[in-house]
């Protein structure tokens, strides 16, 4: 997901990842910020409600695309409490949300998604622009650690083994505004997130890569709190550079932000529990040797009884950096 801010002499943010709502949402809380455009260049989730209608209609998933424009969006808040409804039936109907579908007819009605997408935005006041990676029907292939192939990421992070490495099955083909929106880059965001199936599927198209290695901007990675079962156990805020690393072209991570604060005992007990999730240690040291500047704050909050990441700190250390830059 890519979105784009100004400041100032006109930096230019953006987001990648698939759901990088969180990340959304710190920039969003920051006072004195301009918008500009917003660019999503997420391939999507392949849940089972959204493999029925990449089937029917042979569009890219919408769901997270979904999110993003709910994320975004400056409508009444019951406007987007009806987007993201989702239905609880015995018919065709059950499991999915309005979004989806008004997704869908939105990109029959303009003949494909990036409009359909351009459409809603309107429709909903969208505060920027969201522009899909591909028009193409992607799909996410994993090799797991014990050989075995799995086609689609619903499948991939429900499989027993752990993931080796994920690639499509066939490659790609970026949206213009995509890579223009990465060129252009004054500040590359890598958000939270699952990495095998939410940031990296972003990494294992050519030109993406291409156009990173192209751009003038600095590659931030903003690290998860906890592992993630079946991709990332036992990793540490270092691992999960050098295994994005290994996907990104010459242009590597140069910016790390990374959690220092601790995680309540109770609610760390009750991830490794009932999730398999482990808080990620911070190994100042290694992470170091990788990149050029490490950011490291107390990012834990909980909020419904979950654990996040602060996005008023977050949003804060992003703009604070980008500040930092122009002096």
């Amino acid at each position: 997901m890519l979105r784009n801010y100004t400041i100032g002499s006109d930096p230019e943010l953006f987001l990648i990842n698939k759901k990088t709502g969180k990340v959304v949402s710190a920039i969003d809380k920051i006072p004195g910020t301009k918008d500009a455009p917003y660019k999503d260049d997420m391939p999507e989730g392949f849940g089972l409600q959204t493999d029925n209608i990449l089937a029917e209609f042979n569009i890219p998933a919408v769901g997270d695309i979904r999110r993003v424009l709910a994320a975004m969006s400056e409508t009444e808040p019951l406007v987007m409490e009806l987007f993201n409804y989702r239905f609880h039936t015995t018919s065709n109907l059950d499991g999915h949300t309005i979004g989806n579908l008004l997704l869908t007819a939105s990109s029959e009605i303009t003949g494909n998604l990036s409009d359909g997408i351009e459409a809603l935005s309107k429709v909903f006041n969208l505060k920027g622009k969201v522009v899909p990676l591909t028009e193409d029907n992607v799909v996410l292939m994993g090799e797991m650690e014990d050989g075995s192939i799995i086609e689609g990421e619903h499948h991939i992070t429900q499989y027993k083994d752990k993931i080796k490495r994920v690639y499509y099955k066939e490659e790609p083909t970026p949206t213009k505004a995509a890579v223009k929106a990465i060129e252009d880059a004054d500040l590359i965001i890598l958000s939270m997130g699952s990495l095998f199936t939410s940031i990296i599927p972003n990494l294992i198209c050519d030109e993406i890569i291409h156009a990173i290695d192209r751009s003038k901007g600095e590659v931030m990675y903003v690290c998860n709190m906890v592992t993630q079962p079946g991709e990332t156990d036992g990793f540490k805020v270092s691992d999960h550079i050098k295994l994005l690393n290994q996907y990104l072209g010459e242009h590597k991570v140069d910016i790390v932000m990374a959690n220092n604060g601790m995680i309540d005992e109770e609610m760390a007990r009750r991830y490794e529990s009932l999730e398999q999730k482990d808080p990620v240690e911070l190994d100042r040291k290694e992470t170091r040797l990788l990149v050029r500047k490490l950011i490291v704050d107390n990012f834990v909050t909980v909020k419904n009884n979950l654990l996040r990441h602060n996005v008023m700190k977050l949003g804060m250390h992003i703009f604070g950096y980008l500040l930092e830059k122009q002096e």
